[in-house]
């Protein structure tokens, strides 16, 4: 009896920590974010600008190089950054901060002639 008893609970015990690292695997995960940012006092560089908000939201400047994929600095004040759910959450807190959405691609769709309908 003791040994089904005991089976059991070694079973039991690894599936909670393969939900475990499953859960905690979710949360460091990395996902890509647009960040829309204040736009820079007249004569500080735009970029120089968002590295400073994003190093200071992840801690060092090595990470915030790390996480900035691109920055924008024409049609909108912000950068693309990949971040963790946790990363996002301190970039939020930022005052400089205006919105972070996250990255969506759209696909455009035609037909066999290559004929794209906007009408839709």
């Amino acid at each position: 009896m003791t040994r089904p008893c005991a089976a059991a609970a070694v079973f039991l015990l690894a599936l909670l920590a393969t939900t475990a690292a499953a859960a905690g695997g979710r949360e460091k995960r990395a996902a890509v974010y647009i960040v829309m940012v204040r736009p820079p006092a007249a004569g500080v560089n735009s970029e120089w600008y968002q590295l400073r908000i994003l190093a200071t939201a992840l801690g060092s400047e090595e990470r915030a190089r790390k996480a900035l994929l691109y920055s924008y600095t024409t049609a909108i004040s912000g950068f693309a950054a990949k971040l963790t759910l946790a990363q996002l959450a301190s970039l939020r807190k930022q005052p400089d901060v205006l919105q972070a959405l996250p990255e969506v691609k759209y696909s455009l769709q035609g037909d066999k002639n290559n004929n794209i309908n906007i009408n839709n």
